[in-house]
């Protein structure tokens, strides 16, 4: 990536992250993090461990990418000769630790961007394009960010399961699960037809019909039809070909997502020494479902906050459990903001 570019991404995540660590009330910081002692650094380390899931997904997915383009290009000699874009990088390997640092760095530009995935795919395709070529780059990058979310998805309707066969169902939380669950399933259905035929294209015709943004989107649409199209057949043959690849990656996002209530369960032992970890799965489900809808906020500013409580509420826990969760995990998250932004700056050496 171009060093002007790399300034670029890096000052604009520093502003926001100044921005947003302004609006914390500092007594009440420290008072957490006495409060919490040992557990907020054990939050911390968790974190560095979470991101290896996330880093091996995009990693499995890169080398399924590289595979399929080694066939192809053993049996279309001449056509990759003339290919301009990936001839001299389609046997570049991708280090599995400089992928790590560019996913740390993907996430914090994601958590600090309003729009959420306006910040860090671009930065992920930049850094990657040299190594692999833009097209592929690109397509790892969507194919990547598609079964993230993917695994939100599972995450959010196995956690209704796991709501009605643990916790007591009125009507109103029935109403709301099942509203809840009719939405994750047709979601589960839109993605798995995109990872058949593609998204992107699909994706641009939906936003071409929105008001605000009609023009705009119909001006990038007809400039950048067949580049769109390209990455959806990328898409698509890495999916209908690397079914295992395809699996793997979403078991390791939705591992991850699971093993991350652990980020909460650490965080309420110190004020419920019985803490359950169903419940630290369930406040996780039900605060990231929360905050996604709020997802033009940058870091989710009060959605998570707002989610912590629901879900305390709803779990028969104290608000103050919820607020105090909702502080440590808002302080991890800049944390870990930070440290993302930081390695923008450290090149592939």
């Amino acid at each position: 990536m171009k060093k002007k570019y790399q300034n670029g991404f890096f000052i604009f995540g520093l502003a926001v992250l100044v921005i947003m660590i302004t609006q914390l009330d500092v007594n009440q910081v420290l008072t957490g993090l006495r409060r919490a002692g040992y557990w907020f650094p054990a939050v911390i380390a968790l974190w560095f461990f979470l991101y290896i899931f996330n880093a091996s997904a995009w990693y499995i997915i890169i080398n399924s990418s590289n595979e399929n383009n080694d066939k192809d290009s053993a049996s279309k000699d001449n056509m990759a000769a003339n290919d301009t874009d990936t001839a001299h990088k389609d046997n570049g390997k991708v280090p599995f630790w400089w992928l790590y640092k560019i996913t740390v760095s993907g996430f914090a530009l994601n958590y600090a961007t309003p729009g959420g995935l306006m910040g860090g795919e671009p930065y992920r395709i930049m850094s990657l394009s040299p190594i692999i070529g833009t097209k592929r780059a690109s397509s790892s990058v969507i194919l990547y960010a598609m079964t993230h979310i993917f695994s939100h998805f599972w995450f959010w309707l196995l956690s209704i399961i796991l709501y009605v066969l643990t916790q007591r169902v009125n009507m109103f939380m029935g109403i709301m699960l099942s509203a809840v669950g009719a939405f994750c399933l047709l979601a589960i259905w839109f993605f798995i037809k995109g990872y058949k035929k593609g998204i992107t294209v699909r994706c641009m015709n939906i936003l071409r019909h929105f008001p605000m943004i009609r023009h705009k989107m119909q001006g990038i649409f007809e400039r950048h039809k067949e580049q769109l199209s390209a990455i959806d057949m990328q898409i698509a043959a890495l999916h209908n070909q690397n079914r295992r690849t395809f699996v793997s990656a979403v078991l390791l996002e939705l591992a991850c997502r699971v093993a991350s209530a652990l980020e909460i369960y650490f965080i309420l032992l110190v004020i419920i020494p019985d803490a359950s970890y169903i419940n630290s799965i369930l406040t996780l489900a039900f605060t990231s479902l929360f905050a996604n809808m709020l997802f033009f906020m940058p870091l989710q500013l009060g959605g998570r906050e707002g989610g912590f409580l629901m879900s305390a509420n709803g779990l028969a826990m104290t608000a103050n459990a919820g607020i105090f969760v909702a502080l440590l995990v808002r302080i991890r998250e800049l944390i870990w903001t930070a440290i993302g932004l930081l390695l923008i700056k450290f090149d592939k050496k």
